[in-house]
């Protein structure tokens, strides 16, 4: 592994010197960056994937969505449709992908659409009526044609961007001095008793700027949910067996969880936004038939819950399937975080 690293290291140099020129360009304005007429709070990182954007994208929707009025714009990773697209209840994942309609699930009355060009997506909410109060930017940060109000920047506690290459030997997006754009930085799946001294060391060697502020915050797991909304969680034992189907960047920490449960864990692991095909749900369904254990059950995550909700499944399996929802927990501050964007959106709306 380190030696593909060490090979890959000169694509790496490369990729940052196009990057740096790009920003470069932004940066002293022969690329320029639209600014709107109401708040724009962008959530992202400069890694890719599993920082945990949409659990932290949705806990900023549910504390301003009593005040205002929200709309939330994604490019719709992986969906099978082009140009803007505005998210309906009945919309599946391969319209809108898979992140939004998780998040138009749970918050069916704000708007939620889909555009790669940012720019036009917003340009479009602001067209809609109601007309949106504040949009939020599900992975933006890169998207730097739109000039967001507040950039919040997740970084992984597990992967820290400082011990981290560009890509390809790495998984950096963009190199760490990024972060000086950035209002606001997560460390994000921190364990629950990190210590002040960590906090600190994350404080230096992110070399936060007076004008930022640094927060850190664990993952919790909620209630076990039925794919089929009425139906009871099941209790589970270590006589249970348990068909684990994860299609996300970070699979360990989930199947770990599940493992509290039960030791009899079968894993079906499948890459990132994957969408489940015919011969997915065949080999799904197989899996789950050369089970001999009568109590055994299939587990997903929230996000592949989504994109399965669309699939033709059998219905004797898909009432075995199951899903637990995470959502993060601030371990300092929050309070400070969330009055914080109020207060700007507050001042700021039209």
């Amino acid at each position: 592994m380190a030696f593909l690293k060490v090979i890959l290291l000169p694509l790496s140099c490369l990729y940052g010197f196009i990057v740096g020129i790009r920003n470069f360009f932004f940066n002293n304005g022969i690329l320029k960056s639209k600014s709107f007429s109401i708040p724009i709070i962008c959530v992202g990182n400069i890694s890719v994937g599993g920082t945990g954007k949409t659990p932290h994208t949705e806990q900023i929707i549910s504390a301003l969505s009593n005040d205002f009025q929200i709309a939330c714009l994604s490019r719709g990773y992986k969906r099978h449709t082009k140009g803007f697209i505005l998210a309906k209840t009945d919309s599946t994942a391969d319209e809108i992908g898979d992140e939004p309609l998780q998040i138009k699930n749970k918050f069916p009355n704000i708007q939620v659409a889909c555009d790669a060009k940012r720019t036009r997506g917003i340009e479009k909410l602001l067209s809609l009526s109601p007309q949106p109060e504040v949009i939020i930017l599900d992975d933006a940060f890169q998207h730097r044609y739109v000039k967001a109000d507040k950039n919040i920047v997740l970084i992984d506690y597990n992967h820290p961007c400082y011990k981290d290459y560009l890509l390809p030997a790495g998984r950096l997006r963009e190199t760490c001095s990024a972060l000086k754009r950035a209002d606001y930085l997560i460390v994000t799946k921190c364990p629950e008793t990190l210590s002040p001294i960590e906090q600190r060391l994350f404080h230096k060697h992110l070399k936060i700027k007076p004008y930022q502020q640094l927060f850190f915050t664990t993952m919790r797991y909620g209630s076990i949910l039925s794919l089929k909304a009425d139906l009871p969680a099941p209790c589970l034992s270590n006589k249970s067996s348990i068909l684990c189907v994860t299609g996300i960047a970070h699979p360990a920490p989930y199947i770990q969880y599940l493992r509290q449960f039960t030791s009899n864990i079968t894993v079906l692991e499948y890459p990132d936004h994957h969408h489940f095909s015919k011969r997915d749900i065949r080999h799904i369904t197989s899996s789950f038939e050369e089970i001999l254990n009568t109590e055994k059950y299939i587990f997903t995550t929230e996000k592949d819950a989504s994109r399965l909700k669309g699939c033709q499944l059998p219905q004797e399996i898909k009432e075995k399937i199951y899903y637990i929802p995470i959502e993060p927990i601030f371990l300092n501050k929050k309070e400070l975080f969330i009055q914080d964007l109020k207060n700007y959106v507050t001042k700021n709306k039209k």
